[in-house]
């Protein structure tokens, strides 16, 4: 299965928003926290460059954390009562915070995107008009646009056993890989739907437009298109 954000993101465009993805490369070398390109790494420079922005009023109970790192919400985002974000921190233009979300270092939240009540998001990227809505937990993972997590869905990112997370039916003739990561939740390219009270477990790839039918636990990679029901 093709994992390069050419094949899971085909709509993603430059900006300076937008997180560089490595050409030929899996989309999880992303996750990679220690790498010269990964995520936190970018998210770091990209605050560096434009600067920590918080509004001088926000709503009753929102705590903002930039002891470990600045935190930057863009102008038009809307932050409800109660959220909490943990610098470093990035919050685009439109994005919707609500109540009770709770943004946790090197939480990437790209314009139009969505983190509901209840929902936590770490080491993670919503990419535009991603929705983590209701409930949710996204841990080391990146949403594609258009991607909807139903209410109650998880997207776990550590084996029980502490071992490197594998990818299951990435490689050649559906061989697992080796992601080389210890925390890695899922990769879900643009416009997946995912039901209610769905887990996907450490190491999830899915393909555009897969769909995943509620209170289903799924695992591995799975192309484009697929639908998961159990």
């Amino acid at each position: 299965m093709d994992c390069s954000a050419a094949a899971l993101f085909p709509s993603l465009g430059d900006g300076n928003e937008l997180p560089v993805f490595l050409a030929g490369e899996p989309a999880w070398t992303l996750l990679d926290k220690g790498g010269e390109n990964g995520l936190a790494s970018q998210l770091e420079s990209l605050l560096a460059d434009i600067g920590g922005m918080v509004p001088s009023e926000l709503p009753e109970g929102v705590t903002v954390e930039q002891s470990a790192g600045i935190v930057h919400i863009a102008e038009g985002a809307n932050i409800a009562p109660c959220v909490r974000i943990e610098g470093p921190a990035y919050v685009g233009p439109n994005a919707d915070i609500r109540h009770g979300a709770f943004l946790r270092s090197h939480s990437w939240i790209c314009s139009d995107a969505v983190v509901g009540h209840a929902t936590e998001v770490k080491h993670s990227v919503l990419l535009p008009k991603a929705k983590a809505p209701h409930f949710n937990y996204v841990g080391d993972s990146i949403l594609g646009s258009g991607v909807n997590l139903g209410a109650g869905c998880k997207l776990s990112n550590l084996r029980n056993d502490g071992r490197n997370v594998l990818v299951r039916g990435a490689g050649p003739s559906g061989s697992d890989v080796d992601s080389g990561l210890r925390k890695f939740g899922a990769i879900l390219g643009e416009d997946v739907q995912i039901g209610c009270n769905a887990v996907c477990n450490p190491g999830v790839v899915l393909g555009r437009g897969t769909n995943v039918w509620p209170n289903v636990t799924v695992s591995g990679a799975h192309p484009a298109s697929s639908i998961l029901h159990e």
